[in-house]
């Protein structure tokens, strides 16, 4: 009984944070930061297919073009930020949020609160391994991926996670297909002129975000299949694979401009945020 009551305390305090002004105001933040790497990821892809720049269009690839001027030091440490709040939103969130559903539902929700948590996670820390400028190399010396390849079962396991990231592709094509994501915009976000060109940020944006971790994932999956952990690769190498395919740069090109126009869906969001 004792250990149920705690549990209740921690959800309906999670539940109190949630709806807090004060995170409101950091999500908002937050959610800017997030939508500036997207835009950042958007700008080194195109110019990759325009042929007028060697970079990664990765989010460490992209935040790395702010590293060595010291206005963009500060930008890398407020994106790192405003993205740690995100991971203690959505933290939150899988804690004591989603009122109004149960049962199943309810564990899906939460648990993407805590796969949205862990996305955030990983792209912060990235930014600060940027900003310490200890993430600029290429590759490094052996891969996640190799690494979990040589555990017991291991194989199976990127196989999982392969699924589990062309499955969070799926999700969002359907959720740009379905303008699900409007529900992320209050009344005013929605209406007028402004919000026409939202929900079109919001459509192409989740399409093309939902394409390129279908790409990344189909990467790890036949990293998988074949024991070669060197074929799997991040959203860098999949747009690489993308660029060298018939009619790649133009493929190339009309991702950067839907990655692009999710990260105004975010900044969009970041202004009309429904609560």
């Amino acid at each position: 009984m004792a250990q149920t009551t705690a549990g209740e305390r921690l959800e309906r305090a999670g539940a109190k944070a949630d709806r807090s002004e004060a995170l409101d105001r950091a999500v908002r933040f937050g959610l800017v930061a997030y939508g500036f790497v997207y835009l950042m990821v958007a700008w080194v892809a195109a110019q990759l297919a325009l042929g007028n720049h060697p970079g990664r269009p990765s989010p460490q690839g992209a935040l790395a073009e702010l590293a060595d001027d010291p206005v963009g030091q500060v930008v890398l440490w407020a994106v790192a930020v405003g993205l740690f709040v995100l991971v203690i939103w959505r933290v939150l969130e899988a804690v004591g949020g989603h009122a109004g559903v149960d049962g199943v539902e309810l564990l899906a929700a939460r648990t993407l609160s805590v796969g949205k948590a862990v996305l955030y996670g990983a792209l912060g820390v990235g930014a600060v391994r940027v900003a310490l400028g200890s993430g600029q190399s290429r590759q490094a010396p052996k891969t996640a991926t190799a690494t979990v390849m040589d555990w017991p079962g291991g194989q199976w396991i990127v196989g999982l996670v392969a699924l589990g990231i062309i499955g969070y592709g799926f999700a969002m094509v359907w959720t740009g297909c379905t303008d699900r994501f409007l529900r992320h915009l209050d009344g005013d976000g929605q209406t007028g002129d402004s919000g026409r060109a939202y929900m079109w940020f919001g459509r192409v944006g989740h399409v093309a975000k939902g394409v390129a971790f279908g790409i990344v994932g189909c990467l790890v999956g036949y990293a998988a299949l074949t024991h070669e952990p060197r074929k799997s690769g991040g959203l860098d190498q999949g747009l690489a694979k993308v660029l060298h395919e018939p009619f790649g740069p133009w493929l190339l090109l009309m991702i950067a401009v839907g990655v692009g126009c999710y990260g105004l869906f975010c900044l969009a969001w970041a202004r009309h945020r429904s609560r």
